[in-house]
Order: C-alpha cells, then sequence, then structure tokens
C-alpha cells in the first residue's frame, strides 16, 4: 500500500471550534478575559506563520498562547501540528495527547487523536498509532482518512512481523550452520588426534629404547666372547691332538 498518511490541519480543527461556538451561543455569552484575548492573539499570529510555511516560528507563538492559557486546546492542538510539520514526531505527539486529554468535544478529540496516530506512525510506533486511529474512529466512525490511515498502519506492521521473522528464520539457520560446522571441526580434530596417537604408538613399537639397545649388544658381545672362547678351546683341543704319537 502506498503512503498517504492524511493529517487534520489547523484550519480543519478550527472548524470543530466554530461548529462548538455556535452551538452555545444561543445559552452563554460571557466576557472574553484579558488572558483569553493575549492567547488569541498569539494563536492567530501562529496561524499566519504556519499558512507562510514559517512553522518553527509559528510553533513558538503557539506556545505563548499556551503559557497565556494553559487550557488553550486550540493552541495545544497547533502546537503539535506545528512541530509535526518539523519532523519533530514524538514532541507533536505529546502535544496532541495533551489535547486529547483538555477536550471533551468527540469531533476535536477524535481529530487529535487522528493526529496522534499519524505522529506515532512516523515515529514507527506502528501499534501504538494503530490504537490511536481506533480511537478516533471510535468517535468519529465516518472519517475516511482514519480508516485509510489505519489500514495502511496494520499493513506496514504486517510486513515489520513477516520481516522480523524472516530475520529469525535465517538467524537460526546460520545458528544451525555453524552449530554443525563446529561439530565437523571438533569431530575431525578428534580423527585427527586418534590418527596420532596411532602413528605414535607404532613409532614407539618400531623405535628401540637406548637401554634396550645397551642389554642387545651387551648381549652379543657376550655370546661372541662365548663363541670366540669356545672356538679357542677346540683349536686347543685338535693341536694336542696331532701332537700326541702313535707309539
Amino acid at each position: 500500500m502506498r503512503e498517504k498518511i492524511m493529517k487534520i490541519s489547523a484550519y480543519q480543527y478550527r472548524k470543530f471550534s466554530l461548529i462548538l461556538i455556535l452551538s452555545i451561543t444561543g445559552i452563554m455569552s460571557l466576557p472574553v478575559s484579558v488572558s483569553g484575548q493575549a492567547d488569541k492573539k498569539f494563536i492567530r499570529q501562529g496561524n499566519r506563520e504556519y499558512e507562510k510555511k514559517q512553522y518553527s516560528e509559528s510553533e513558538i507563538s503557539y506556545r505563548k498562547a499556551i503559557d497565556k492559557n494553559k487550557q488553550s486546546a486550540d493552541a495545544v492542538f497547533n502546537a503539535g501540528d506545528a512541530l509535526y510539520k518539523q519532523k519533530k514526531f514524538e514532541d507533536a505527539g505529546k502535544q496532541f495527547m495533551d489535547n486529547i486529554n483538555m477536550n471533551e468535544n468527540n469531533k476535536k478529540k477524535s481529530a487529535g487523536l487522528y493526529n496522534l496516530g499519524n505522529s506515532l506512525l512516523k515515529a514507527n510506533k506502528l501499534e501504538e498509532s494503530i490504537d490511536a486511529y481506533k480511537g478516533s474512529l471510535r468517535l468519529d466512525p465516518k472519517n475516511p482518512e482514519a480508516k485509510y490511515n489505519l489500514a495502511y498502519a496494520q499493513d506496514l506492521l504486517r510486513q515489520q512481523q513477516q520481516q522480523q521473522q524472516q530475520k529469525q528464520n535465517q538467524q537460526q539457520q546460520q545458528n544451525n550452520k555453524d552449530q554443525n560446522k563446529d561439530q565437523d571441526k571438533e569431530k575431525e580434530q578428534d580423527q585427527n588426534k586418534d590418527q596420532n596417537q596411532q602413528q605414535q604408538q607404532q613409532k614407539d613399537n618400531q623405535t628401540i629404547s637406548k637401554e634396550d639397545a645397551e642389554r642387545i649388544l651387551n648381549a652379543l658381545e657376550n655370546d661372541e666372547k662365548n663363541v670366540q672362547e669356545k672356538v679357542k678351546l677346540a683349536k686347543a683341543a685338535k693341536e694336542r691332538v696331532r701332537s700326541a704319537k702313535n707309539w
């Protein structure tokens, strides 16, 4: 599935705010406080900067609005938008989460959850983004962008899980190969060791020690002396026989 991440813009979010304001004008009319006027001034300034793609400057303006009014859900949402445009997805996600917790209106809460899902998706937190999209759809089931991005995130998660499983299988196969290789090497070493031992034993059997050689030489010398003595005795006896006179 090709990437097509839709995002609720600050303009779309302000449309939800307008609907909410129109629904209560007939029953509630309170004077706007000075702090309220100050935060809206910074919000308008941030909106102008945002439209000019000056996202860093717009973030600063929205944060000034938040400083003036900590409960300004609009400023918090718009600050998340500006952070998202700067690819600060984790920081943007925190702003959208704060916005969700501050809002009671389901449409605006759904928009916050939707943009939270986009921020988490961009931060490669797929399971968390899926939960955010599902939460957005529970509050606004007709949001087609949320349905599309939910399907997209689920498809990415499946691909990631398949790749992880494939990687684990390849690693297991490599481990098995390495183990078999080690076993073959160990077996070869054992065979060489046995062969060397056999060769050494044969060599030892064929080799006469120095002591054995001396004993053999001594035995041969003794035998030779004995033979020489016997030869001398035989010669002497023969000479005696020859020298005897026949009277």
